[in-house]
């Protein structure tokens, strides 16, 4: 059983969730390769040695360029602010270190291209923290896509709603500066990246992308608060997304509905333990959804439970995206979403903001 040195760059809330997914990864999934919380970086020394005694890192650093060039920092996660985030994956790749980077990938499309070809020619383990897709119940979900459980898909509506900007009066802060801490740069990718996962590849999209409140505490706000995408899925389904952080009433609205040719599913994240499968069979009066709890016979939901129905949480999902990660370093290989999947949700909301500007449909490019 190897250890390996973890370094995380921020310690706010994401490096907190990170820090305790690999302190319990390896007693959830037996990993043979094991973490050591070896540092951890912050904006400055008094904060970074605070974030080392809370969570147990051995060592602690107000420079994130000390973690990366440390030697016993093996592997690097990236949970800064997205304008830190090409600098810090330039340097880890120039030592060849395997990088996890929360999203977006970048502060923009040129960001993420830079990030890509940084890994893939330094043949760097890369990953992108899409933590939501890894729910039982969607993993589950994607496998009866794949398997043509529900036979060809015709319809996606998906959306990420959330209201903790509803109040027009809430003060503004960091997030109501800059694009890539906008709506379109927080809540859309992951609703992008789950319609690329169960779907496949988005071709062309027409969107509206909007600021519902201009300004907060009589600051401006710079960025958006809500978008919607009408998109046309390459396999020739139509779709739907939805995005906001205005939604009132919404706390966890990752909600998708797939509509295929022999059934149809859905599912509510606020209701994560659960997924609505329909199957267009048997006698029409006993049709209908029916609710699929999850269990043990579900993906990654026994290493943490033995009890169906008893349920997984939000801090599950990170540590089951550390132990993809552990395994992709293992193998000397990435794992799904690698940076190249980051940038093509990059491509798509940059493909949103231009159908916005233009008022038209545009296509997506990729790559």
């Amino acid at each position: 059983m190897a250890e390996i040195g973890i370094g995380i760059i921020g310690g706010g809330y994401m490096g907190k969730a990170h820090a305790v997914a690999f302190s319990a990864v390896g007693a959830v999934f037996d990993t043979t390769l094991r973490p050591r919380l070896e540092m951890v970086a912050a904006s400055t020394e008094s904060s970074a040695a605070s974030y080392a005694k809370s969570y147990g890192f051995a060592r602690s650093t107000g420079d994130w360029r000390v973690l990366v060039a440390d030697a016993d920092v093996q592997a690097i996660v990236i949970a800064s602010p997205p304008e830190t985030h090409l600098e810090i994956t330039r340097a880890a790749a120039a030592l060849g270190k395997p990088v996890f980077c929360e999203k977006p990938l970048g502060r923009s499309v040129e960001d993420g291209k830079e990030m890509v070809q940084a890994v893939e020619a330094a043949r760097a383990v890369n990953m992108i923290g899409f933590n939501y897709i890894r729910t039982p119940a969607s993993q589950y979900a994607r496998a009866l896509i794949a398997e043509g459980e529900i036979g060809d898909i015709t319809w996606f509506r998906g959306e990420h709603t959330e209201d903790f900007y509803a109040d027009p009066d809430a003060p503004a802060t960091w997030r109501a500066q800059g694009d890539s801490n906008g709506c379109m740069g927080d809540l859309a990718p992951h609703m992008i990246n789950a319609a690329l996962a169960l779907i496949g590849p988005i071709g062309s999209v027409m969107a509206e992308i909007e600021t519902v409140h201009k300004t907060r505490g009589g600051a401006p706000v710079t960025n958006d608060d809500q978008g919607q995408i009408m998109c046309r899925f390459t396999n020739g389904a139509m779709g739907h997304l939805f995005f906001s952080r205005t939604a009132t009433g919404r706390k966890m609205g990752y909600i998708y509905e797939v509509t295929g040719t022999r059934g149809a599913i859905r599912f509510d994240q606020e209701d994560q333990n659960a997924l609505w499968l329909y199957k267009a069979e048997g006698p029409e009066a006993q049709r209908g959804f029916r609710k699929i709890l999850t269990g043990p016979a579900h993906p990654d939901y026994e290493p943490f439970c033995q009890g169906p129905g008893h349920g997984t949480g939000y801090q599950d999902q990170i540590i089951i995206e550390a132990r993809d990660f552990l395994a992709a370093i293992e193998a000397g290989k990435s794992r799904w979403p690698t940076f190249r999947d980051g940038l093509e949700v990059s491509n798509i909301v940059e493909a949103a903001r231009r159908s916005h500007a233009a008022r038209a449909w545009q296509d997506v490019n990729h790559g």
